[in-house]
């Protein structure tokens, strides 16, 4: 069966299930978050997706925001298998360009930002065991989070309940691979909490892929009386072991997806990272007022060897081969909430600011001493890196009439770069400097209410996306110092959309989307490990997003997400036609795709059963093939993957026991499970897993 074929069948079977459920549990509303506002999800105009977490149930380890995120459309996580690098993460074709970590997308955890003012982000902190839900915003109204708000992702702990449970988890994979947990949840007069700790450890799927991490995340609230709440989020990494086996050309993926390249080997590339972060979040709500003060502050240390060759760092310029990041981050937000009236009609307003910060040590070694390679050897950049970033924001949801209401925003943001240079020598010169970037975004979005069970609307968004340091941190010239002469990318974003809830069978919703950018970020060189960064004029993003979410009855559970995108550069512009690149050389017209974005992707879980007794499910998750660089020189093959998962539950007093079993990659496909988009040396394949098994328990005391 084509790919094509495969979809529609999988689009064909979804919609036959949910006309075909007959009765349907109805579930009380859950409080979202996201849009900061007390509106029902049901009644944004904007694509919203709230999804519980519950990776025990489905047998996954509960290591990666991936496991979570079954059935969200417009999100492609791809798990590298690369714990060096972290997992992609991309909304609608925004942050598909990142080759490490998480840009273009803002994520927080409990409401405190885990993205750097500067816009980059990371996943590898989340601890997933202490989670309830995560919430997914997609659309214009990201933009009232900022900088790189292509979408922004929520993730929530789960507050203590009246019945404390205390739970020891454990799980295990192929390639070794390991968790252990435990987690105790419950009210303590005067305060809830929920406190989980887990190791994770895994001797990797591809060769010199080894990993190992320790989490630990707590969440305490406290009930200070009269409307007053007090949060304190507390989470801590140590990810003191990370190889790095870097990607793979095609011919070597054909020839055995399991190795890595020399280079990884010879250089011992690897990575190593400590994170501490601590929250406090105070909040007063009363009938008509609220006040909600935020603060956070935390610590982070990234050590990283690259497998740069000793012969490219013999330019007096050269930043070594052996990354040294240390430094500390935080901020605060506060915001006001009045609800009222205006002309007779509900109204609910919001004022609020924020400021964040980053103070960022940034030290490079060569990563070799004589013939010893993969060891950090002398010093070749010294400076200290800060990003402050100050913003404004308002809200307002009014219903100006009975069947519609109107929901308006706007942001100023102003994001300033401070690079102060403490390795001057000779032949390398003083290359201090700052740099900062204003904005101003305003959203709005109208939503039409022509029954009970079905909503429309419409909205529209502008957005911005800084550089990120790391972007930043080599000019295309070859000079030493950051590249300031780099401009935000700006964007329109508008969407149509339709909700539907009937009163039984599952909740559907659709929307149509397209973002058009300006001074869209491409490579500009790649060579020896360093890529440098250039704007290279308009693109636009546009498609549309199917997701069905509901009960279908006689204990079955359907969530499905599907997405059609088509991302494409509108501006021609010289890419490099060779690796290494030194000077783009190569015309790529207007109407090239943009790398890293598949036309198509969705995944979908069906589920049945409980919490007791057996349950079971089954997903499927796939992707088109993918360009995986600037100018479509080639292609990453698409995959429809396919994952079966069962499970059983007993009480056996008040202790509850669980097991679960799954196998992924049921008919062992062969699939390249991420890109790196323009690598430099032409290895842009990182391969996902065969056909792999894994077992899981959960005891609750």
């Amino acid at each position: 069966m084509s790919k094509r074929r495969t979809w529609i069948a999988l689009a064909g079977a979804s919609w036959s299930w949910a006309l075909a459920a007959q009765t349907v549990t109805e579930l009380p509303p859950v409080p979202v978050q996201a849009m900061r506002l007390d509106i029902p999800p049901f009644d944004l105009p904007a694509a919203l997706s709230r999804v519980p977490v519950a990776t025990g149930a489905s047998g996954k380890p509960g290591v990666n925001l991936s496991e979570a995120l079954v059935g969200v459309p417009g999100v492609l996580a791809r798990d590298r298998q690369n714990y060096a690098q972290d997992e992609q993460l991309s909304i609608r074709g925004f942050g598909a360009r990142a080759s490490f970590g998480v840009r273009g997308v803002r994520l927080y955890v409990d409401g405190i930002p885990a993205t750097m003012p500067d816009g980059q982000g990371q996943l590898s902190h989340i601890a997933l065991a202490a989670a309830d839900r995560v919430e997914v915003l997609r659309g214009p109204f990201s933009a009232l989070y900022g900088n790189s708000s292509g979408g922004v992702v929520q993730v929530w702990s789960a507050e203590g309940g009246q019945v404390p449970v205390r739970a020891l988890e454990a799980w295990a994979g192929a390639d070794a691979s390991l968790r252990l947990g435990a987690q105790a949840r419950g009210v303590s007069a005067p305060f809830d909490y929920n406190v989980a700790l887990g190791h994770f450890r895994t001797d990797g799927y591809r060769a010199h892929s080894r990993a190992q991490r320790t989490s630990g995340n707590a969440r305490l609230g406290f009930d200070l009386g009269a409307g007053r709440t007090l949060t304190l989020v507390l989470n801590t990494l140590a990810q003191p072991q990370a190889q790095d086996p870097l990607g793979l050309t095609r011919a070597q993926w054909h020839a055995d997806p399991h190795q890595a390249v020399d280079a990884a080997l010879a250089f011992d590339t690897r990575k190593r990272v400590q994170q501490q972060q601590l929250g406090a979040i105070w909040s007063a709500e009363g009938a008509s007022n609220g006040v909600r003060l935020m603060g956070y502050a935390g610590q982070r240390a990234v050590t990283q060897v690259l497998s740069i060759p000793a012969a490219a760092q013999q330019s007096p310029l050269s930043a070594g081969g052996v990354i040294d990041l240390a430094g500390g981050y935080g901020g605060v937000d506060a915001r006001w909430t009045h609800r009222g009236q205006a002309l007779g009609r509900p109204l609910e307003w919001v004022l609020g600011a924020s400021w964040d910060g980053q103070d960022q040590h940034r030290r490079g070694y060569e990563n070799f001493v004589g013939d010893t390679l993969g060891v950090a050897g002398t010093l070749r950049r010294d400076e200290r890196d800060r990003v402050q970033a100050f913003d404004q924001y308002a809200q307002l949801y009014w219903h100006v009439a009975e069947h519609w209401s109107l929901l308006l925003g706007a942001r100023h943001s102003a994001v300033a770069f401070h690079a102060r240079d403490r390795y001057v020598i000779a032949t390398n010169p003083d290359d201090s400097g700052q740099v900062r970037y204003r904005a101003i975004t305003p959203v709005a979005g109208v939503v039409y209410r022509p029954s009970a069970q079905l909503r429309l609307y419409a909205s529209y968004g502008a957005g911005f996306e800084t550089p990120t340091f790391n972007e930043l941190g080599y000019r295309r010239d070859g000079g030493a110092g950051l590249a300031f002469g780099l401009a935000p990318v700006r964007s329109r974003n508008e969407e149509l959309g339709l909700k539907w809830q009937p009163h039984a069978g599952p909740a559907i919703e659709f929307a149509l989307f397209r973002a058009d950018s300006r001074d869209e970020l491409a490579v500009a060189s790649n060579h020896d490990g360093r890529a440098t960064y250039r704007n290279v004029g308009r693109s636009r993003r546009q498609g549309a997003e199917l997701a069905v979410d509901g009960d279908l009855g006689a204990g079955w559970r359907l969530r499905l997400g599907m997405t059609w995108l088509d991302a494409r550069f509108r501006s021609s512009f010289l890419a490099c036609a060779g690796t290494p690149c030194l000077e783009p050389d190569l015309p790529v017209p207007a109407g090239t795709r943009i790398p890293g974005v598949p036309r198509r992707y969705g995944s979908l879980r069906l589920e049945h059963g409980g919490e007791l007794g057996w349950r079971g499910g089954i997903e499927l998750d796939g992707a088109g093939a993918v360009p995986v660089d600037d100018r479509n020189s080639a292609m990453a093959p698409g995959y429809l993957r396919t994952g079966v998962d069962l499970g059983f539950g007993v009480a056996l007093g008040r202790t509850r026991l669980h097991l679960s079993a799954r196998v992924d990659n049921v008919f062992d496909r062969r699939i390249v499970g991420s890109v790196i988009v323009n690598d430099g040396n032409g290895r842009y394949y990182e391969p996902a897993p065969g056909r792999s098994m894994s077992l899981g328990l959960r005891l609750e005391l």
